[in-house]
Formats: structure tokens, sequence, C-alpha cells
């Protein structure tokens, strides 16, 4: 039966976090069925990440969207809930904090911010991205889910009146007054597994929220172990398609381009025109993408700009098209894209940047569960998932995540050759 839920706020998320139970041999299920009915679901699953698919929309309507699924759990008698947040803060987190609180019953919210491993640390309050303030990082830039505060607190009330104390002692908070949120700082590892094991002791395991971070040591603590799934072998070619317009994705574009990746790169109609891949001409470029796709052995598709050009956001623009249609319409066209690529016979190991375009592919395909394998590195995700009676592997990334070299370093762990024979 269901130990624990998971609720993450998008696709990739929801993975990497479930990956860590899934290394550790737990029966973990990856869901986009937000209503879906715990009672109803494989009695051999421990661990149920549901992606709540709530960055992207109105704060009011995520909060509502979080208090009905812990609503739900908690009548469904699952005795372990986590909400898990971005690590760099973006989306709803105020409102679904809040949410989760109000819906639980608790008077104590323990979050967990930090994700010391992937840079992500929290001190005296203040969220940094590889010792940046987040206000200041990458991430203020982001078109979509700008964060613009680096202080934790500022951003949960820039959503939410909800109460917010900020751990800076190291000691876990055990009962309120009044509903609070208790932001815990964290620079290591070290003091985030110490704070787990508090959390145990102090028999506070219940109601949790954090990124991937704090869901590392819950396996251990909550006994969510097993046989661990077979590392299934790969194509020794490599298609990345990428949705996600993260600098820090871009920067791991250009060193595989440079390195040698083929890199195609649609155009701004092409990505924002609904039924321009449906028509006669898409129908042939497809084909043309086809036919490199079988030629090369590194491959990308990019929905991004070139560098210092604005293309997608004049024509956008131009054509009265909002940002939040601009994000939906890339996704769906990556999406459509793959799935009409796979039908034509293309066989690459295929990886995804972006949740959105991962949910994207899963729409086309009307594929709605993956189990997680492994990390092929550190919030990069190989996953399972089956269409027609047919299991197929795929690899997705958070498109804030990953050194500039990432894509490259998995194209050398696919071909299975040393450094100065990579064909790409």
């Amino acid at each position: 039966m269901i130990a624990l839920l998971i609720i993450a706020d998008d696709f990739t998320g929801a993975l990497d976090t479930g990956v860590k139970f899934a290394e550790c041999g737990a029966s973990v299920r990856i869901v986009a069925d937000y209503s879906c009915e715990f009672e109803k679901k494989d009695q051999k699953t421990q661990v149920l990440v549901v992606d709540a698919e709530s960055r992207h929309i109105d704060g009011k309507c995520a909060r509502e969207r979080v208090y009905e699924i812990v609503k739900r759990a908690r009548k469904a008698g699952i005795p372990y809930i986590y909400k898990k947040t971005d690590s760099a803060l973006r989306g709803n987190v105020g409102n679904e904090l809040e949410g989760m609180l109000a819906a639980c019953g608790n008077t104590v919210l323990h979050f967990f911010p930090a994700f010391p491993k992937m840079g992500r640390t929290t001190v005296q309050g203040i969220h940094f991205i590889d010792g940046v303030p987040v206000g200041e990082s990458v991430f203020a830039e982001d078109p979509f889910d700008p964060v613009t505060c680096s202080e934790v607190a500022g951003i949960i009330h820039q959503q939410s009146k909800i109460t917010v104390k900020t751990v800076t002692d190291g000691v876990i908070l055990e009962d309120a007054n009044e509903p609070i949120v208790a932001v815990y700082d964290t620079k290591t590892d070290e003091e985030l597994r110490a704070l787990a094991l508090e959390l145990k002791q102090k028999k506070q395991l219940g109601v949790m929220a954090g990124c991937a971070g704090m869901a590392e040591y819950l396996p251990e603590l909550l006994h969510l172990t097993g046989p661990i799934l077979q590392i299934p072998a790969h194509t020794a070619k490599f298609l990345v398609v990428c949705g996600s317009v993260n600098p820090i994705t871009r920067k791991q574009l250009d060193f595989a381009e440079a390195y040698g990746f083929y890199r195609i790169r649609l155009n701004a109609w092409q990505k924002l025109e609904k039924s321009y891949f449906k028509t006669e001409t898409g129908q042939k470029k497809i084909r043309e993408f086809a036919d490199i796709l079988k030629k090369v052995p590194c491959c990308i598709l990019d929905s991004n700009d070139e560098e210092g050009r604005e293309d997608t956001l004049l024509y956008a623009r131009e054509h009265n098209i909002p940002m939040d249609t601009v994000r939906k319409r890339i996704t769906d066209t990556m999406g459509y894209l793959l799935k009409e690529l796979l039908q034509m016979g293309i066989e690459s190991t295929i990886m995804i940047t972006g949740g959105d375009t991962l949910l994207g592919f899963m729409n086309q395909i009307h594929v709605y569960e993956m189990v997680p394998i492994r990390e092929v590195a550190p919030g990069t995700v190989l996953s399972q998932f089956e269409i027609d009676g047919t299991v197929c592997e795929i690899i997705s990334k958070s498109g804030g995540f990953g050194n500039e070299g990432l894509l490259v370093d998995l194209a050398k762990e696919l071909m299975r050759e040393e450094e100065e024979k990579i064909p790409c």
C-alpha cells in the first residue's frame, strides 16, 4: 500500500524526487493525474508521486489543488505526505504550502528548501544558487517564473499571509500556537541529514515540504526499500529534445554543439503556429529531421532562439500571443514532433529537458504514468513507461540542473566510448 505521497508541481520534479526511493528499491510510480483515486492504485506501490502540474497555474488554484490532494490522501490513510517544491523556489510555493498546512491539520509544516548537492543552500533564511542569492541568479531571468526575492519567507509572503519562522539553530520546531511554515537553514548534506534524523526522533516525518534534497534521506528513515530495478541497455544514439529556456540548459546545449552534436533549431512560426507540423510542408520538415537523426549519432532538437535573438518573443508580440500561450504551444509542438519522429522509426536514447516539455510529450502519446529507474547524473533521471505493451526508456531533467558538460558526459556513457573516441 502507499506509505508516502509526494506532491510535485511539475513532472521532472516528480521524477527527480521519486528516483531517490527507486534507487533504494522502493516500488515507485509517478502519475500525471492529480485526481487519481489513491485507494485504487496498485497495492504494491509504496511511493506515489503525483504531478499536480501547479507551477504555472493561478496561485489560488494551486492552493486549492494541493489542499484537495492532501485531504484525499489523509482520508485514504496515507501516513506520510511530502510537498515537493522547486529547488530554486519557482512557482506557487507560498500558495501550495498554505494549502498543505490547511489540509493536514498540523500547526507546523517543516520546509527544507535546500539541496546542497546541487548547490542550493539556505543561510539565515536566504536561498542561494551556487553561492548567489536566488533573486540575483539565472532564475531571476526565467521568462515564465522569475524569482525576484532571495529570502524564503519573502518568497512565501509574495503569495500567502501564512506565518513563517526561519530556523537557524538546527533544532526542529515541534509545535506552535498558530499554523506556521518552519524554514530550516541548511548549508551542507550533513546538516540536512542531521535534521532528517531529528525529525524521525521527534516523530515529525508525517508532513513535510522541500525539494529532492531532503527526500534523499527518507527511504532509509521510512524503511522504503526493496529489490532494485535492473538498468536497461541503451541505444547508441542520443537525441536531446529541449523545451527549456533556462540559461543553464542553454550553456549545456552550446557546449554540446561545440563538441560535435548536430543542432536543429525550430524557428518562431514552427514553434508557435499550432498546426504547422500537421501541414504538408510541416510533415516534409519532420521527415527531413528524421533523415538527419538516422545519420548523426548525437542530435539536439532545440526550441531556443539563437544567442542574442528574440525571434520567438517578437513573433508572439506581432501575433498577440500571450506568454502563457507561448509556453504551452512550444511544449505541445515539441511533444508532437517527438511523437512523430518515433513513429517514423528513429532509434535513439531520448532525453527531454524541462518538465513542461516532458508532459507535452506524454500528452501526445497518452501515457500518464512512469517508473523512475536511476539517476544517470545528479537531477537527471532515467525512467520507463509502457506504450502499446512495449516498455520504453526516457531520460529527463529540470532545465536548471547540471554542469556545462552534462550532455557530452551522458553521450560518452551512452556510447560506451573513451573521451577521445566519442563519435559526436
